[in-house]
């Protein structure tokens, strides 16, 4: 910024000089000497012309330079220097005549700013403002124009070098001292334009209140359009924004600024918004999960800019996640970036937490931490992962750390813990009872959703806790507790693949809570493997080939009896008597409940059996009953917490649980069901 104002002191000299030499009619072999002479008293800094000078008379008064240096003497390597191509100065030749300089018009082509990049800032020493030369005040610009403009920003220590270019600048400077510039910088990729206007005071114009109104349309920048309006004062070497009120896109704000450029630029601002939009690329609907991407981005330039910032607003909208009210803080020095929220209201909860970013060197690394207190989980997950398959109250505790320059090297690199906690909600677009149930006939690929998203997985919780190490979170403690099942397991999570791997052990829980005690799950005795791509994961029983051979690992599995959810073992009337409090029709046959019931999931004895012994669990035990259920001639194993039964001896038929029997043991609901469940 300091050198932006040296040119301008150094340009105004020059229309100065130039006016007079077209009045008086100097001859051009004096032009050049009588320029640097004149530049280097007003600003310090030495003015070469290295190209022609040219005068022409007709048909109107202009004189033209070419190949100018404007130079810091004390800048041996010329970090800070400015090259213009050509300067040319137009005036009418009635302005000549009247002993009245006015210039028309000042055409700049291709002008070249370099700004040195500085990693610390210096002390520079208090300099006296240039002077103003008499005869300035007697010389008006109506325009100005700027062609083809760059500004460099490098540091040869660090091989940095980043370019604005493109510049084109039109100003016009009307009576009563309105200033407009519009004009347009950047590619065609990254085009920005801008229209700033205001009101310029007599000079000097140091600490005068600048009335300035700005718009700024910057796609790659900022989401929407700006539109502000601000007090601009300038005080030696720092320019403040005061009374600062605008719109960005649909959201007001208003707050100060400050750039204080001295020598490293330090930035400091204090915003507030109604709204707040920071745009996130979103993954269209059905569209296959992305690979991390391997682009490389670069964070070098917070070495070279200090700030200190709070931005606040009652409603703040990251892609299409939304937080009403936010806070944050930001402090950015010596190329370590510090953001803080504190109390973030996050769909009905909070979240807190701080993001440390250190770019000082070539691999920045990141370190974060976050807690989020009761927030619904469902809209949160929906809107920032396009993940919509758990809904619940979240509690969540989250230490990470990483380093890379490339997304893909960030999550394989990520190491820290996760805690996780969903409860009351459930599982959207999955039945995971059935999904298990389907496990005994085949190998199940992907979470095998219901496009209807009217299935659904009631949870009562669902928790766990991840140990990250180079990118791969690790846990054992994964439970899921519901009214009906009751899944633990342990696994791993590979972030940079994204792929899982986990061995789970669903249960059946006998009560409609699902928080029973410990004795009341009924295990299937086959854990099940979830392995793949987390989208499309590979879902199988744990048995010895399955993979290599399915059909003949499946007809072992349906031959073990108590394997995972068997054909015969009447899941469907399970699930129908814990919903329908034991209702059931049909009729039973041999081997199994019967399930000629057209698809009633009520059908079977065992449904119907099952409902007795909620009924009788309710002090409402039924007596009797039309069952017509037959039994294997098998004995059933050892259940944990169940007896074992001894095997029948005739091997035929035996009454239906309705009727009396002899023996203690028939006469309980469990042991009707434990028999159907594992079909014996």
């Amino acid at each position: 910024m300091r050198v932006l104002k040296v040119a301008g002191a150094a340009i105004a000299a020059i229309v100065v000089v130039i006016a007079l030499l077209l009045v008086v009619g100097i001859p051009s072999g004096f032009v050049n000497a009588s320029i640097r002479d004149h530049v280097e008293h007003a600003t310090g800094y030495r003015l070469t012309v290295d190209g022609t000078t040219r005068i022409s008379l007709w048909p109107r008064l202009n004189v033209t330079l070419s190949r100018i240096t404007l130079q810091d003497p004390k800048d041996r390597d010329g970090a800070g220097r400015i090259t213009i191509g050509s300067v040319e100065a137009v005036m009418p030749l009635s302005s000549a005549w009247s002993g009245k300089p006015a210039i028309s018009e000042l055409i700049i082509t291709r002008p070249v700013v370099h700004v040195p990049l500085l990693r610390n800032r210096e002390a520079v020493p208090a300099t006296k403002p240039a002077k103003q030369a008499g005869e300035a005040e007697a010389v008006a610009v109506d325009r100005v124009k700027v062609t083809n403009g760059s500004i460099i920003f490098s540091n040869p220590h660090d091989r940095i070098e980043n370019r604005i270019d493109g510049i084109e600048v039109d100003a016009t400077i009307g009576a009563d001292q309105k200033v407009r510039l519009t004009g347009s910088a950047g590619t065609e990729s990254s085009p920005l334009k801008f229209d700033i206007t205001a009101i310029a005071p007599r000079p000097p114009i140091e600490r005068q209140n600048i009335p300035v109104d700005i718009k700024i349309d910057a796609p790659e920048l900022l989401h929407a359009p700006l539109a502000a309006k601000a007090e601009l004062r300038l005080t030696g070497t720092v320019i403040r924004f005061n009374g600062v009120s605008g719109t960005l896109g649909d959201g007001s704000f208003s707050g100060w600024a400050s750039i204080d450029a001295s020598s490293k630029p330090l930035v400091k601002l204090d915003l507030d918004f109604q709204r707040f939009d920071i745009p996130l690329p979103k993954t269209p609907p059905g569209a296959p999960v992305q690979a991390w991407s391997n682009a490389p981005f670069d964070l070098t330039g917070l070495n070279y800019i200090d700030a200190q910032a709070r931005v606040s607003a009652a409603q703040l909208t990251i892609g299409q996640a939304q937080f009403a009210p936010a806070a944050i803080d930001a402090t950015l020095a010596g190329g370590v970036l510090k953001t803080s929220v504190e109390n973030l209201g996050a769909y009905g909860g909070q979240a807190s937490g701080e993001l440390i970013v250190d770019a000082t060197a070539p691999n920045p690394t990141f370190a974060m931490h976050c807690d989020l207190v009761n927030v619904g989980a469902l809209p949160l997950l929906t809107s920032l992962a396009d993940f919509d398959k758990i809904d619940g109250r979240l509690q969540a505790k989250v230490v990470a750390r990483s380093a890379g320059n490339s997304r893909q090297a960030i999550m394989s690199n990520m190491s820290g813990t996760v805690f996780a906690n969903f409860q009351d909600g459930a599982i959207r677009g999955i039945n995971v009872a059935q999904m298990i149930r389907n496990l005994s006939a085949q190998t199940l690929t992907g979470w095998q959703e219901d496009a209807t998203k009217e299935q659904s997985t009631d949870l009562s919780q669902l928790s766990a806790s991840f140990r990250i190490d180079r990118g791969q979170a690790q846990t054992t403690d994964l439970s899921l507790v519901g009214p009906l099942v009751k899944v633990t397991g342990a696994g791993t999570i590979d972030l940079s693949t994204k792929q899982i791997g986990f061995r789970v052990e669903p249960k059946l829980v006998l009560t409609t809570q699902g928080q029973g005690r410990t004795s009341d799950p009924v295990g299937f005795g086959i854990p099940v493997m979830i392995e793949g791509p987390w989208s499309q994961p590979r879902i199988y029983p744990d048995v010895a080939g399955v993979l290599d051979n399915p059909d003949a690992a499946y007809a072992k599995l349906r031959e073990m009896g108590n394997g995972l959810f068997g054909p015969n073992s009447g899941l469907n009337g399970i699930l129908g008597g814990l919903a329908g409090g034991g209702q059931t029709s049909g009729t039973g046959g041999t081997g199994g409940a019967d399930t000629s019931g057209a698809g009633n999931p009520l059908s079977g004895p065992l449904g119907q059996t099952l409902g007795n012994m909620i009924q009788q669990g309710l002090g409402a035990a039924q007596q009797g009953g039309e069952r017509g259920t037959t039994r294997r001639s098998r004995s059933i194993p050892p259940i944990e917490g169940t007896p074992p039964q001894p095997p029948q001896p005739d091997g035929g038929s035996t009454e239906a649980p309705g009727n009396q029997r002899d023996g203690p043991q028939d006469s309980q609901p469990m042991n009707d069901v434990l028999r159907q469940l594992f079909s014996r």
